[in-house]
């Protein structure tokens, strides 16, 4: 299969690249139509190629000249829906839990065993104490991220008392909150706190239990996009194919979120292109450079992506796998850029800040507040945020192997089937899942967090 007509390569059915004409030492080998590299060996035509023969062209920082280019995605009119639930402030969740926020690693076993005998849902973290500077306050950022969510009917902030996360520390991040739907308990201030989070869990449901599942129109979806696990048709298959969702629910006023920001070097263009305005576009470009500082920073290469997994599936540069994981976002404008722990506030697609690690980026999603994440993959993951996390295969084998993983198969793009039709059918899946339909880590009980770190603990 040859993608673009400028590429100089196909994929094959092994999901790898294949010359289709003749690559001469340091020639840019060209896929998606754009390179993703260069060739480090004269190539003939029907060679493999891949990481004995290509290397990254990516090096450090970069200079951009904005020059927005329009897509042409325009407001649609539309009757879809989902059934959610209305908060009080108006906001819309798609889930009515309980959850228990945990301010510090101290009192996860805590957080458990009040999960165990309530059925509230509990997220386990290792932090909110012996941080400093930044790493303490994206700590903050990101649990206060949860406990404002919209899927959370009820939530439990159940602190130690002594951290320098503590429930005090935590008000001044998160403001003003409803007294009802949010709830504090330091362990260290009852004789009993088992007791004490039981009860105060059980005035939470209460509260909860007064909010049903009203009509709500599909424009105040919110969804996070995210990829893991790829493989030579995720840039084929189930990319385009969430990309072309996300261009619909934009259309239809609603909003979508693209992370991973390493995962965007070497396609970032694609997304500075496409950036509303020039104060957009500025925040964009400091997003790339800034992350290739962090990489320095530490004395890494740029370029160390992908996994041996993305190898493994026919995937060799990093500007290979980014051009196939912005895809996900399709041709819509760009209208902000968001940091750790920011909230979604502006229709259309947004990117967000964070690495490309699995568990790290569907927590920065999450506290973002999408309701639900789409996470492509072409090798497989059980992993879920506490948020329905669907997962989309590249592959028709994946899909009938990994059952109690995949929610939706994007295969049968290969097969022939027309992307408007296949969209038309995921989107009445996603707005299943929105009106309650339970995703495969819903119902295996995969809903972790892991906050980004780097800094120092003390």
């Amino acid at each position: 299969m040859r993608i673009h007509p400028n590429d100089n390569v196909e994929v094959r059915d092994d999901g790898h690249k294949y010359a289709l004409y003749p690559i001469k030492c340091g020639e840019n080998v060209i896929k998606y139509g754009s390179p993703i590299g260069h060739a480090i060996a004269d190539i003939s035509v029907g060679e493999h190629v891949h990481t004995h023969n290509l290397k990254t062209n990516l090096s450090g920082n970069l200079e951009y000249t904005y020059s927005y280019k329009d897509y042409g995605i325009r407001a649609v009119p539309t009757d879809k829906f989902f059934y959610g639930y209305v908060r009080e402030n108006g906001d819309v969740g798609i889930r009515n839990d309980i959850w228990i926020v945990n301010t510090v690693g101290c009192v996860n076993k805590t957080a458990e065993i009040l999960a165990k005998k309530t059925g509230a849902k509990y997220f386990p973290h290792p932090y909110g104490c012996s941080q400093l500077g930044d790493d303490q306050d994206i700590t903050r950022r990101i649990l206060c991220g949860m406990i404002r969510h919209p899927n959370a009917g009820g939530v439990l902030v159940l602190g130690l008392g002594c951290e320098n996360s503590n429930i005090s520390e935590i008000k001044k991040v998160l403001g003003e909150y409803n007294e009802s739907r949010v709830k504090f308990l330091n362990c260290q201030d009852f004789d009993d706190e088992i007791a004490e989070g039981v009860a105060i869990i059980n005035k939470l449901k209460a509260y909860r239990d007064t909010f049903k599942p009203e009509k709500v129109s599909i424009s105040r979806l919110r969804l996070g996009l995210k990829c893991g696990g790829s493989d030579g048709y995720s840039g084929i298959t189930a990319n385009p194919l969430v990309g072309s969702l996300c261009d619909r629910l934009v259309s239809y006023g609603g909003s979508c979120v693209l992370t991973e920001v390493p995962e965007m070097f070497g396609a970032e263009h694609l997304l500075m292109e496409r950036c509303v305005s020039s104060e957009v576009f500025d925040k964009t470009v400091s997003l790339i450079n800034n992350f290739k500082d962090y990489f320095t920073r530490h004395n890494q290469v740029i370029y160390e992506n992908p996994s041996p997994g993305n190898k493994a599936g026919g995937i060799t540069t990093l500007e290979e796998k980014s051009l196939g994981c912005v895809q996900k976002g399709g041709l819509s404008p760009v209208v902000d850029v968001l940091d750790y722990g920011d909230v979604l506030t502006k229709n259309g697609l947004s990117l967000l800040k964070g690495p490309g690690n699995d568990i790290v980026a569907v927590t920065n999603l999450m506290a973002s507040g999408v309701h639900m994440i789409l996470f492509t993959t072409g090798r497989g993951t059980p992993l879920g945020a506490p948020v329905p996390t669907v997962k989309i295969s590249t592959n028709r084998s994946l899909a009938e192997r990994k059952r109690g993983w995949i929610d939706f198969d994007a295969s049968p793009i290969l097969e022939g089937e027309e992307m408007d039709v296949i969209t038309d059918r995921f989107l009445d899946y996603v707005c299943r899942v929105a009106s309650g339909e339970k995703t495969k880590n819903e119902i295996n009980g995969y809903e972790e967090i892991a906050i980004f770190k780097d800094g120092v603990t003390l």
